[in-house]
């Protein structure tokens, strides 16, 4: 019986990861060009680290986790989210202290146990972008240019900005008690999942994608009506900022986040491409939490980019591997061993070179370049060697002519690197 991988967590193969690697190039570009360093961190943490930063009654934290002790009896968890990782990085290695300001991005795999379904997976990967030290509404409405920027430059089809505020420890706790009273009484009308946050995260209730718990909630108190004077201005400014920087943007009262220490300005990137699940990107300002974790007192805003719905958005826009830029047809075992060496000496030039190596017939050499969609097709056979000349076919403009092996390799780099 054959080996399978395990449900959820998925192979990317060639075809796909072409994909993949332009959304990470995007990232590293945009990201760079506003000030963002990448910084890597560990896939395994102690899971304090999760439930100090996401909070005890959070589903991640009592449902989706992969935790387990290692053999010292440590409970370890693989990093459900970015966030807390980046943050303990940032105060154990004293980042603070070398910057007012830090802009640290991040890319990578997540893991959650939950039901696999269109777009999301027990391992998944995200690209994570964090700004730590500011609390000005303009950071606020930069992050997210630069968000709606990465969108616009990959081509992510029909996504729309959506934001928010979740207010502060100053106001939530009022809106916290009067959202709860309203769900006591439909109490009947909510799944179980909901009955059971409804006391201790009332606020997900609000997220639940149960019909029934839509509709039951359809009349909830919303927490832009309760946002103390501090909130209600940052969040006025921060919508000032975006309207000015002609951001499309539509605010969504009903936008919660899923972990606990996220304050004031929430946001999503939405698409209606997925489904229930239909955020590709989200994330927020969280002040509290680097303190909460041991660090300073110090503001910070991120946001995590979802990698397989997006590629799954750009699935059928997909991006055709690299073509060869010369393919080295070759016939007889001393033309083989020269086209052989002079594929590694154009490998290490930095030219994309293939050849076939088992000795095959020249009409399936040429079919195989054809398939490879080369710019260029080499052909050396015995005669060819003896006279120190090749036959060079140029594909694209279906022409052939015969070049002296001497200065060939100078002469293809050239071409190439120019081209």
């Amino acid at each position: 019986m054959s080996i399978t991988g395990i449900k959820g967590m998925n192979d990317i193969l060639p075809g796909e990861i072409e994909t993949w690697q332009f959304l990470e190039a995007s990232a590293r570009q945009v990201f760079g060009a506003f000030g963002y360093r990448e910084i890597r961190v560990p896939i395994v943490e102690k899971t304090e680290l999760f439930c100090r930063s996401s909070g005890e009654t959070t589903d991640i934290v009592e449902k989706e986790m992969y935790t387990f002790n290692d053999k010292g009896g440590t409970s370890m968890t693989l990093r459900p989210e970015g966030t807390a990782p980046v943050m303990r990085a940032f105060i154990e290695h004293k980042l603070y202290a070398l910057d007012p300001v830090s802009k640290l991005f991040y890319i990578g795999p997540m893991f959650r146990h939950e039901r696999p379904q269109k777009g999301r997976y027990r391992q998944f990967h995200q690209i994570g972008a964090e700004v730590i030290g500011v609390d000005d509404p303009k950071i606020d409405a930069q992050v997210l240019v630069m968000l709606s920027h990465y969108f616009a430059l990959t081509q992510v089809p029909d996504v729309a900005l959506q934001i928010n505020s979740l207010g502060c420890p100053e106001c939530r706790p009022s809106y916290r008690k009067s959202l709860i009273e309203f769900l006591e009484q439909r109490l009947a009308a909510l799944c179980s999942d909901c009955q059971r946050r409804c006391t201790s995260n009332p606020l997900r209730v609000l997220d639940c994608k149960v019909p029934g718990c839509q509709e039951a909630t359809l009349t909830a108190p919303a927490m832009l009506d309760q946002l103390c004077i501090g909130c209600d201005t940052h969040f006025k400014q921060v919508r000032g900022h975006l309207d000015a920087l002609s951001v499309a943007y539509s605010i969504n009262p009903r936008m919660v986040r899923g972990l606990d220490y996220y304050t004031k300005t929430t946001f999503e990137m939405v698409t209606g491409s997925l489904g229930a699940q239909n955020a590709v990107a989200a994330g927020g300002r969280y002040d509290g939490l680097i303190r909460d974790l041991g660090g300073p007192e110090l503001p910070g805003i991120g946001f995590a980019i979802g990698l397989e719905r997006l590629a799954l958005m750009l699935g059928e826009q997909s991006i055709d591997p690299p073509r060869p830029e010369l393919f080295i047809a070759t016939l007889g075992e001393a033309a083989t061993n020269a086209g052989f060496a002079m594929l590694t000496r154009l490998q290490r030039q930095g030219v994309l070179v293939e050849m076939e190596y088992t000795g095959k017939s020249l009409k399936a050499q040429l079919r195989r370049a054809d398939k490879l969609k080369t710019r260029r097709v080499l052909i050396l056979g015995e005669d060819e060697l003896a006279r120190g000349v090749a036959q060079l076919r140029h594909m694209d403009q279906s022409f052939q002519e015969e070049v002296a092996l001497e200065g060939l390799e100078l002469r293809l780099i050239t071409d190439i690197h120019g081209a």
